[in-house]
């Protein structure tokens, strides 16, 4: 079985999870006599695959960064932080909208809304890390390198916390995912009401590459029901 998006769960008895990919596989949990857990190539064949489809959708929406870049310049620069949040909240809103009503009227896809949540925190996280006094109008280079930058650093989390919690992502439906971006949108807003302060919290930065990892693994997970229902459909 492979790393694919089906929403199966096998469990046997005295057996540990591997591998997750809406598939849930389980093999018995003791060392082999090579000192290596049954199923560990498994799991490293599932991260692997994972940061492939990371490094997939990411591009996706690279492409599409530069090539706004080139048809409007930096124009977001004159965006305020609260602003961009803003846009963010009215993109998750409306995927939980049409997620809640089963159906929509206007042809732009949900899955173009979860790039707009990707592109939008890399423009939140490149406002935040650059000086107040950059010029409004960036070079599409210097824009194109801040981009990677910042997708590299989420790349780095995403392989963090996969290998804390493996592949737990995949057990998520789509709709908790929006869930958590709008929490997580409802926090930054607090904390720009609050002038950016916090006590014990993350601070904004943490919030935007959490919202990013989770819109790239619900690209990951849709893409996954597209083929599979193509597949299906196939002859």
């Amino acid at each position: 079985m492979h790393c694919i998006g089906v929403n199966i769960l096998i469990i046997f008895k005295n057996r540990s999870p591997t591998c997750w990919g809406g598939v849930q596989i389980s093999t018995f949990a003791g060392l082999s006599d090579a000192g290596t857990r049954p199923g560990e190539n498994r799991i490293n064949s599932c991260m692997e695959k994972t940061i492939e489809q990371f490094q997939q959708v990411v591009q996706h929406c690279r492409d599409l960064f530069v090539k706004k870049t080139a048809d409007y310049g930096t124009a977001w620069r004159i965006l305020r932080p609260a602003s961009i949040t803003d846009q963010l909240y009215i993109k998750a809103l409306r995927i939980r909208s049409i997620e809640e009503k089963g159906m929509q009227k206007v042809d732009d896809p949900v899955e173009g809304e979860f790039v707009g949540l990707v592109n939008y925190s890399i423009l939140a996280l490149i406002q935040l890390s650059i000086p107040d006094d950059a010029p409004l109008e960036l070079r599409a280079e210097e824009v194109a390198e801040l981009f990677d930058r910042h997708t590299a650093e989420n790349l780095r989390l995403l392989q963090a916390k996969n290998h804390d919690y493996g592949e737990a992502w995949r057990l998520m439906r789509v709709s908790s995912m929006t869930d958590l971006i709008l929490q997580k949108l409802l926090r930054i807003k607090q904390i720009e009401d609050n002038a950016g302060q916090t006590l014990v919290s993350e601070g904004l930065e943490a919030n935007y590459r959490d919202i990013i990892n989770y819109a790239v693994f619900a690209l990951i997970r849709l893409n996954e029901s597209k083929a599979i229902t193509t597949q299906a459909s196939t002859p």
